[in-house]
């Protein structure tokens, strides 16, 4: 029987032990550039099975928060290459997650000041973050633009030029982002998508800009060092669809044929409620797995959202999870693995720190040492 603190391995990723720091937006990157106390920060917390980054821009279009780092420009990589050495001198495993945010986002961080685009020209009922002379705030979303149909290629290009750079900063691997209401899970949702042509209407339809994207992403650094993450529920950022389960059942059967190093699902609401639903029923997350498994698929399925040491060492035992993934507690634990090892007490994270700011509330919570 597994448990948290054995190996695996994920596609081409091998992990010392199955706890996973969860992807944390912490808008601490000025100019889009990571900075000397994010390697800091990462290599504080490399005792983790596997690291994955903070969100992160695959060009400016795809920016939608002030202070979170870019994939596109020599600066970025280079920030990037100090925090994925000291990771690995850590000893650790890192991925970088993909992301384009797609209508989340502020007229202020487009290019030009232009609108944000979108599947469909649909205000999202959302905020975004800013950070102005005054200090940071959320502000609402600015009206958005449909995306033509001859813009999507490009974009596909971003997200592989993206890979590519990833690799090049030192990367194990990346996620891609197609969760939480951003670019990718807008085009797979009925009520981000209203479109008419090819990209909206039927499932495959909705799909097929992830599609895509992946076909693009492993081409380029092979389907061992790719991730996948979905959240087939969230309402974050103004997600929803009615029928979520035959959607993300035909997305799992399509992610199957990749050769993925790992499925990272958000069980529930984002740092909400694990059984928000939305349709008639709840959502069958074992349904979900098994339409995974019986198209094919390899790769480790990952489960976040509120789980605590118990949950995810009962996850793992079962075999319901093969990793679980974790947010705040990471923040406020830089040795979270130790702890959960030895069942210790755990600092609680201070959230008036967690966006934006400096080393306080990011690099100086203590250890058990």
């Amino acid at each position: 029987m597994p448990t948290l603190f054995d190996p695996i391995t994920a596609g081409d990723l091998h992990l010392a032990n199955r706890i996973v720091m969860a992807p944390l937006t912490r808008n601490r990157s000025p100019g889009a550039v990571p900075q000397p106390m994010t390697a800091t920060y990462y290599a504080q917390r490399a005792t983790a099975g596997l690291l994955i980054t903070e969100a992160t821009a695959i060009s400016q279009q795809a920016q939608g928060y002030a202070d979170v780092p870019g994939l596109y420009a020599e600066a970025q990589i280079a920030g990037w290459r100090r925090v994925t050495e000291a990771v690995h001198a850590a000893g650790g495993k890192i991925v970088v997650q993909l992301w384009h945010v797609g209508r989340i986002s502020h007229a202020s961080l487009q290019p030009g000041g232009g609108a944000p685009v979108a599947p469909s020209a649909i205000r999202a009922n959302a905020k975004t973050y800013l950070i102005g002379p005054e200090g940071g705030g959320f502000v609402p979303t600015s009206e958005p633009r449909a995306l033509r149909l001859e813009e999507l290629p490009g974009i596909v290009a971003d997200y592989r030029r993206a890979a590519r750079a990833a690799i090049d900063a030192g990367f194990d691997g990346v996620e891609l982002h197609a969760a939480n209401g951003y670019l990718i899970d807008q085009f797979l949702r009925s009520g981000s998508n209203r479109r008419e042509d090819a990209y909206g209407g039927s499932i495959e339809n909705r799909a097929r800009l992830l599609i895509e994207v992946l076909d693009a992403i492993t081409a380029e650094i092979g389907g061992g060092r790719t991730g996948v993450r979905i959240s087939p529920v969230t309402p974050t950022n103004d997600a929803s669809d009615p029928q979520p389960q035959p959607l993300f059942e035909y997305v799992a059967r399509r992610l199957a044929g990749y050769g993925l190093a790992y499925v990272h699902v958000i069980e529930g609401a984002t740092g909400g409620a694990r059984d928000h639903r939305q349709g008639d029923a709840p959502f069958d997350y074992a349904a979900l797995k098994a339409a995974y498994r019986d198209a094919g698929g390899k790769g480790a399925w990952m489960v976040n959202n509120g789980y605590d040491r118990a949950m995810a060492s009962d996850a793992v035992e079962t075999g319901t999870a093969d990793l679980v993934a974790f947010g705040k507690l990471f923040i406020a634990n830089p040795d979270l693995v130790r702890r959960f090892r030895e069942n210790a007490p755990l600092n609680a994270p201070d959230p008036t720190t967690f966006y934006g700011g400096t080393e306080r509330g990011y690099t100086d919570y203590p250890t058990l040492d």
